[in-house]
Parts: structure tokens; C-alpha cells; sequence
């Protein structure tokens, strides 16, 4: 799948930051459902008409989140965008600007060609309703609830125009046939959802296990000196898959400075979660995430010279024991 920007930059955290500041949703590297090298048509597309048919008939795998088997399509296709709940989800709608989690399977109308699948890879999130993925998918899932089965007749003005993608074999007349499963959605209301671990060291941060997507509790202890190695602990420990190194991740985070307590950052604050590669992140998250598990809620500790060390950073004076909690929601 083809790379388009998921980094919403997050200064106070970046390797070479300058300061602490609001999340930017500019973007140049996010996955779009597409194969490698496709680029998607404009955002800017006008809404389409939306049509509840023609679809191929899904002949195999007819169960949610199994893969599925679609036939060649039949009939002539429509001009419009077609949509089908083909299994109706009991979860929450999907409004625009949701991460949404998917898996999702694509292929030629006329030939029934797989292009690209994500089943038996691993589920795809991306933001819906930004311009992000192609028109067809922006404007086909908004509405659709969390645990559905959504398939999907893309004509080529809301899929990749009349330039198609060669490298997939996908011409500029293709309709494109997509059966997406819907597993969930994340919005600035997301929380962790993982187990609560005691939290017993009473030299250590104390952090919130609320999960109503409000910002949970920091409390540093008093007259106690800041530890000088890096501490990640569980607050809430997950059943995801072990965060990697190199991993782009989907987080809500609040950061404090452990002299005085006082908040520094906060996608709560700020009012949309944060997406960027761990890699480019301070040494303290590279270290304090790698390895913890999706679905979690993590407490950092991290020292100066694993943050930003003599040097100050807006609202973080310089030398500071810096504090996080952190919702590991997805893996981008």
C-alpha cells in the first residue's frame, strides 16, 4: 500500500523539536486502501450520489472479518458510488475525522482481479472523511457502524481517476470493488481498554484508569526526587500486538513536568489524537513504548537525557523529569 502522510506533527515530542505546541494535520506519508504507488483523486471531490447497488455477490467467506471471496462483475456498473451493508454493525456510527480500523479486501469489477487485501496482514487504520483514502472510501463508510460489513462499487472519479494505477494493473475505466469489515473506530473520545494494574510504588507517579475518554489524573508524589532511569509501567495493560520500533502509532497522551506537576502537552487539550513513527520521538518514548501492547495505557518516566536535556522546550524548562501517560490506541 501506497504511503501518505499519517504524522501529525506533535513538536514537544519530536527528536528535533523547538517546542511543544498543537498537533498539525498536514500530512505527506499516510496509507491510503490503494496498492503501492497508487495516488488517490482529490479530496476536494464533490459528495456523490450514493446508490445501494449494483455489488458482485460475496460467494465465500460471508462471515465478519473473514476473508472473502467476491465475484466478476455481471452487469454494467453504476456511474454512482454504490454502497452495501452486507452485515450491520452494533457499534458506534462513524462520523468524519474517526480513525477507523479495518480489514478490507479490493478488486477489478470487469475481472475480479485482487489488487491489494489486507486480511491475513493485519488490519489497516486510517482517518475517514479527510482526504486521506480515496473519495470513495471517505464518502462510502462516514455513517456506517463499527462492526459492519460494507461493500463497495467505486467508479474511477471517486478512485483513482481517469490515470488509474498501472503498477496494480487497475486502468482508468476500472470500477474498483472493495468489501471492508469495519473493527473500530478512534476519536479524541478513545481510550485505552486494557486490565488495571496496581499501581503500588509510592515513589512513582500515580496515573487514572478512567476509560471515558476524558484525560486521566497525574499525580507526582511530594518531596520525592525524580528517578534518573527511564520507568514504563502499565496502567491499563492491553491484548494488542507488542508495539515495534519501528511502528507509527495512534495515541492520546498528556505529559507533566514531575517538578510541580504542571501539564506541558495534550491531545485531550488539543482535541485530536496524535499519529507519528515512534522513531522520531524522544529517546524516552522510543525505549519506554517499545515492546508494550496495543490497548494500553502507559505511565512514563522519563529524565532529561532521555527527553530534552539542557535544553529548554517552550513550556519545559530545561533539566526536566518530564511525565506521560499514554493510550496506545492502534498501530498506523
Amino acid at each position: 500500500m501506497r504511503r501518505r502522510s499519517v504524522l501529525l506533527a506533535v513538536p514537544a515530542l519530536m527528536l528535533t523539536a523547538a517546542g511543544c505546541g498543537s498537533s498539525d494535520k498536514k500530512s505527506d506519508s499516510a496509507s491510503s486502501p490503494s496498492p503501492s504507488g497508487a495516488t488517490p483523486t482529490s479530496s476536494a471531490t464533490p459528495k456523490p450520489t450514493i446508490v445501494s447497488g449494483p455489488v458482485p455477490a460475496i460467494t465465500a467467506g460471508t462471515k465478519f472479518n473473514e476473508k472473502p471471496t467476491v465475484a466478476k462483475g455481471t452487469v454494467t456498473p453504476s456511474k454512482d458510488l454504490a454502497v452495501k451493508t452486507v452485515i450491520q454493525g452494533d457499534g458506534p456510527a462513524i462520523a468524519a475525522g474517526d480513525y477507523v480500523q479495518v480489514n478490507y479486501l479490493g478488486q477489478i469489477w470487469d475481472t475480479a482481479k485482487v489488487f491489494d487485501t489486507s486480511f491475513g496482514r493485519g488490519p489497516y487504520t486510517n482517518v475517514i472523511g479527510e482526504g486521506k483514502v480515496i473519495p470513495g472510501w471517505d464518502q462510502g463508510l462516514v455513517g456506517q457502524k463499527v462492526h459492519s460489513r460494507v461493500e463497495l462499487a467505486i467508479p474511477p472519479s471517486l478512485g483513482y481517476g481517469s490515470s488509474g494505477n498501472a503498477q496494480a494493473g487497475i486502468k482508468g475505466t476500472d470500477t474498483l470493488v472493495f468489501v471492508v469489515d469495519i473493527l473500530n473506530r478512534f476519536n479524541i473520545k478513545s481510550s485505552a481498554n486494557g486490565k488495571a494494574v496496581p499501581q503500588n510504588d509510592a515513589n512513582l507517579p500515580k496515573v487514572g484508569v478512567n476509560t471515558d475518554g476524558s484525560a486521566p489524573s497525574v499525580t507526582v508524589p511530594k518531596g520525592v526526587k525524580p528517578p534518573t532511569k527511564l520507568v514504563s509501567a502499565y496502567v491499563l495493560e492491553g491484548d494488542g500486538a507488542a508495539v515495534k520500533a519501528t511502528d507509527t502509532l495512534l495515541l492520546q497522551y498528556k505529559g507533566v513536568l514531575w517538578d510541580g506537576g504542571k501539564e506541558f502537552d495534550s491531545t485531550y487539550k488539543n482535541g485530536q489524537l496524535a499519529a507519528f513513527p515512534l522513531a522520531q520521538l524522544i529517546k524516552g518514548w522510543q525505549q519506554g513504548l517499545a515492546g508494550k501492547k496495543v490497548g494500553s495505557r502507559v505511565m512514563l518516566v522519563t529524565p532529561p537525557d532521555l527527553a530534552y536535556g539542557s535544553q529548554a522546550q517552550g513550556g519545559i524548562p530545561a533539566n526536566s523529569t518530564l511525565v506521560f501517560t499514554l493510550d496506545i490506541l492502534a498501530v498506523l
